[in-house]
């Protein structure tokens, strides 16, 4: 099998708790379905690097200090993804869909609600196991 495509995502928590999250245009593999935001790791690129550079080109946010949440590999069948989630709470600017995807800040309660791509899915679990553990939400 090809080597696994190397995927950051950041899971983006505002303030009031809520979290960014963006639609997967329908021509892409799992199109239509509600994801974290992030992208590919280019060659060169370390994982916090390249999530930084996404989240600006992607949801136009300038983020610092992003924190390490899971990695996760996921077969789809025709193709291996590792996506590396970061827990991002320190961020400024105004999310943006940029790359023309439409974006909500849903709740934590609420993520069940959204369809999301396979691999996201133990994302979700690990999202919602933290906040419901601190309480926050």
């Amino acid at each position: 099998m090809a080597s696994p495509i190397h995927v950051v995502v950041g899971v983006i928590l505002a303030e009031d708790g809520r979290i960014l999250l963006t639609r997967r245009p329908e021509h892409l593999h799992m199109g239509g379905r509600w994801e974290f935001p992030g992208g590919k790791v280019e060659i060169g690129e370390s994982a916090e690097q390249a999530l930084i550079r996404e989240l600006e080109e992607e949801v136009g946010l300038l983020v610092s200090t992003p924190s390490k949440l899971i990695q996760v590999e996921h077969d789809y069948g025709d193709k291996l993804v590792r996506l590396d989630s970061w827990l991002v709470n320190k961020f400024s600017g105004t999310a943006n869909g940029l790359e023309g995807q439409s974006l909500i800040w849903a709740k934590v309660a609420e993520l069940e609600n959204y369809q999301f791509p396979d691999a996201n899915q133990v994302i979700v679990e690990v999202v919602q196991a933290h906040f419901k553990k601190v309480e926050l939400f």
